[in-house]
């Protein structure tokens, strides 16, 4: 070989060593982040304000966010592209998806990756925390988060010679209160007492009645549930009594999504619906408002409910090391106050409600607090292996009960049963 030879292949040889550490420097590390869209409010804007923030206190990072609809559609997409190959890098999901994303094997947990400690972990109130973890790991990271709460018209209140400042707090005072709200025109009814909402998430609403009954749907591993439980048939029993009793309830299916606007329209005096509707509500009631903890029965209570961060297994170790720069990011007391004011999902952490701002918003709206006081009394939400199916089972009855197609104990029977079979395996 000669010495131009060898001179040339040298040259070639030098020219990656030299260029890649230039090149890789000016490329910055990609996230992809795949988002919810389920709950009313500019919401896609707040998140693309908070991806561009994150970009500049981090050029090195690019964060793209995917819009990917309901709850139930972004789990469904994004376990099938992680099928495919094409796994989103984070991703907002249901807390209860936990299980179904853990036995699919699509997601890694939070801790051991890097900047991931024990106090950042111990910041998070604990009842988000109960469907973020199981034992040992910790898969999710607490964001979009909330309980339900009851929402009622305070115009509504003074008509029927109620206080507008107190919601119902017992079972039995709630049904006097609807009684009272109920408003009729011959046959037809023009405002009912309330409204809860059996589309879209009926176990979710359901589990704030059986919580306030003192009993739980699930054991923590996610192996059993107890829905022939006496105390989940008496629950039951009294949502469908509203209605079919009692009277001051819709009949039949009653629309999540329209909850909110049939309680703007006046149609409704009190409903039950998420935090997350807080300032939904608050910026269309086109009359004030009240918000209030659950009503007890043997205790008050509701489930947790909404959004945690995953990352998933797919994300290369520098993806991963990004996204927890972003969970962080997210999560700040500051970000996280901001987030719950400008949505009404509850701020995760008590250091948020902590800062200024939110002592000055909490101060100025009260209602904003409702949701994190009755945190003292919230469970887990629903949360199963083979969740989606677990879950259906007890919709299903749920629904059947509700249109009149089935009574409470055999209906919660049926969905033990099935539950109880698709469970078995994980037994």
């Amino acid at each position: 070989m000669t010495l131009t030879r060898r001179a040339t292949l040298g040259a070639f040889a030098a020219t990656p060593l030299l260029a890649t550490p230039a090149l890789r420097a000016q490329t910055p590390v990609e996230l992809t982040f795949n988002y919810p869209i389920a709950v009313g409010g500019p919401i896609t804007k707040i998140i693309d304000r908070y991806c561009a923030d994150f970009q500049k206190e981090n050029p090195g990072i690019r964060v793209k966010p995917v819009y990917t609809g309901t709850y139930q559609d972004s789990i469904a997409k994004a376990l099938t592209a992680a099928k495919g190959g094409d796994a989103p890098d984070v991703a907002v999901l249901l807390s209860t998806d936990m299980f179904t994303l853990i036995d699919e094997d699509v997601i890694v947990p939070w801790d051991g990756l890097p900047g991931i400690d024990d106090a950042y972990l111990g910041s998070f109130y604990p009842g988000f925390m109960a469907n973020s973890q199981t034992p040992g790991k910790t898969w999710g990271i607490p964001f979009q988060r909330s309980t339900i709460v009851a929402y009622y018209n305070k115009d509504a209140f003074k008509e029927a010679g109620l206080n507008p400042e107190a919601g119902p707090t017992t079972w039995a005072e709630q049904v006097e209160m609807a009684q009272k709200l109920t408003r009729r025109s011959g046959d037809s009814v023009t405002r009912w007492g309330i409204q809860i909402p059996s589309s879209g998430f009926p176990y979710w609403l359901f589990q704030a009645l059986t919580t306030q009954n003192d009993i739980l749907l699930m054991n923590p591993e996610g192996t059993r549930t107890f829905y022939d439980d006496p105390k989940v048939a008496e629950a039951l029993q009294y949502w469908a009594d509203l209605s079919m009793k009692h009277k001051v309830h819709p009949q039949g299916i009653v629309e999540w999504g329209t909850t909110p606007r049939d309680f703007f329209e006046r149609k409704v005096a009190i409903i039950w619906t998420t935090t997350g509707n807080l300032t939904n509500i608050k910026a269309n009631a086109p009359f004030p408002f009240g918000v209030a903890q659950l009503p007890a029965n043997r205790k008050p209570g509701s489930p947790t409910g909404g959004g945690n961060i995953y990352v998933f297994k797919a994300a290369s170790p520098a993806k991963r090391a990004a996204a927890v720069k972003f969970a962080k990011f997210l999560t700040t007391p500051e970000r996280a106050a901001q987030w719950g004011m400008d949505t009404g999902y509850v701020a995760v952490s008590p250091a948020a409600w902590e800062t200024e701002k939110m002592k000055a918003y909490v101060k100025d709206f009260p209602a904003a607090a409702v949701a994190r006081d009755q945190l003292a009394s919230a469970v887990a939400e629903l949360s199963t292996h083979e969740n989606q199916r677990v879950t259906k089972a007890l919709n299903d009855g749920l629904q059947a009960v509700l249109t009149g197609r089935a009574q409470p104990v055999p209906a919660m029977k049926a969905a033990q049963a099935e539950a109880a079979r698709i469970l078995r395996p994980y037994r």
